[in-house]
């Protein structure tokens, strides 16, 4: 809705569009609990914005000198075709508009996907501070300089050299990954998973391998992963939404289609010469669900896999999950050797599974006392009652001793 209305506002009138959409959304919140849920909700959604913003053009003296064209836009043009797939089609090319306007070049990487998390996403300040490792702060200074930069471009990026969509393609995978991945271990205080997050970030990477300039290698790559994860959606929460670990696991309830589509679609990112990060993630990802059972994991090709992808891709929670794997192939003085050498580990003060996979392996090991205090240090960084439970239920673990099959918690 908001990529829409910001093709008839105008980028720099971004607010505008957005309050448009807020007010929309809170008729839905009077209207629908009196009246039902409209048949078709978009559809009703869309409808109320384009009158609302009809109202506001007819109001605006800013608008005084277009509004005839842009009145006569809204109610014909997009008022008959709201419920017809051209109209859905044009919506997702409005989507795909507003995620490469998003990534301006006078904007840095990091700037560019905190635009489109706030802007596209929805996210909230917290969540893209959770989700690029670092401060509140940080991230409103980054998106006032972005949101200013947005502005002043006044309209949708038109790309037409293909090093120009290349450039800007980086930034928009990005976002859709961390989109997926807030939706795969939530941030938020009282949702671990959030499966509607990581099927939107789904639709958004089919808009990109459906669209011909974008349907590369790497978007593949991405939508592998992508399916692979949401496959076990089913399988990482039990009954009360509690986190199962991935040897717990009941891998019956995992989705076999999802998983037969990654696979097409990893086979698809197989052409060309590009290796990214997603390939490497994909790959992993992939002999996870391949595993007939836990205990038939290929631990050391993927302990292979992480060696490549930290060679690639060397951040903190990629170091941290290599340095599981490597407790897992090695044992847990070596995964304990290696947690505690991890570089940049400052920048996962604030992420509750590096304490706990500290503490993980040294239940392993045999040290309960250490790894009580790892669990303590979890418990506090938890961030909602699932992992609170999940670190307390490890802290249990600890008085009695640790199973012969217990495994760091693998994220």
């Amino acid at each position: 809705m908001v990529s829409y209305l910001s093709r008839v506002f105008g980028l720099a009138r971004l607010d505008l569009a957005e309050d448009v959409v807020q007010d929309t959304l809170c008729r839905a919140l009077e209207v629908w609990p009196m009246q039902g849920v409209p048949e078709n909700p978009s559809a009703w959604l869309m409808r109320v914005a384009r009158n609302r913003a009809i109202d506001v053009i007819r109001r605006d003296q800013q608008f005084r000198y277009f509004t005839p064209e842009l009145t006569q836009f809204l109610s014909s043009s997009a008022g008959q075709s709201l419920e017809t797939p051209a109209f859905e089609k044009e919506i997702q090319d409005d989507q795909l508009r507003m995620m490469f306007s998003c990534c301006n070049p006078e904007l840095s990487m990091d700037a560019q996907v905190t635009l489109i998390l706030k802007t596209l996403c929805g996210f909230s300040v917290a969540e893209i501070a959770h989700a690029l490792l670092t401060s509140s702060d940080a991230i409103e200074k980054r998106l006032g300089r972005a949101r200013k930069v947005f502005r002043a471009s006044g309209a949708f990026a038109k790309i037409d050299h293909p090093s120009e969509i290349a450039d800007r393609l980086e930034a928009v995978q990005e976002a859709i990954y961390l989109l997926f991945n807030e939706g795969y271990h939530s941030s938020h205080s009282e949702l671990t998973v959030r499966e509607e997050l990581c099927f939107e970030a789904i639709r958004l990477a089919l808009l990109l391998s459906e669209h011909p300039k974008t349907k590369t290698p790497k978007t593949y790559a991405l939508l592998a992963l992508l399916c692979f994860h949401a496959a076990r959606l089913a399988g990482r929460i039990d009954d009360h939404r509690a986190l199962i670990q991935l040897e717990m696991q009941d891998r019956s309830k995992w989705d076999r289609d999802l998983i037969g589509r990654g696979f097409d679609f990893l086979q698809q990112a197989s052409f060309g010469k590009e290796l990214s990060e997603y390939h490497l993630e994909a790959a992993i990802a992939s002999l996870h669900c391949s595993a007939p059972t836990y205990e038939q994991t290929e631990w050391i090709r993927i302990l292979e896999l992480y060696d490549l992808l930290y060679r690639l891709k060397p951040s903190p929670i990629v170091a941290l999950n290599r340095a599981i794997v490597i407790g897992k192939v090695r044992g847990p003085e070596q995964g304990v050797e290696e947690i505690r050498k991890l570089p940049d580990a400052e920048k996962l003060e604030q992420y509750p599974f590096y304490p706990a996979a500290q503490g993980e392996f040294e239940l392993l090991a045999g040290r309960a006392e250490e790894a009580s205090t790892h669990f303590e240090q979890a418990m506090k960084l938890a961030r909602n009652d699932s992992e609170r439970n999940f670190f307390a239920s490890k802290l249990e673990a600890c008085r009695v001793g640790p199973a012969e099959e217990r495994s760091p918690q693998k994220r």
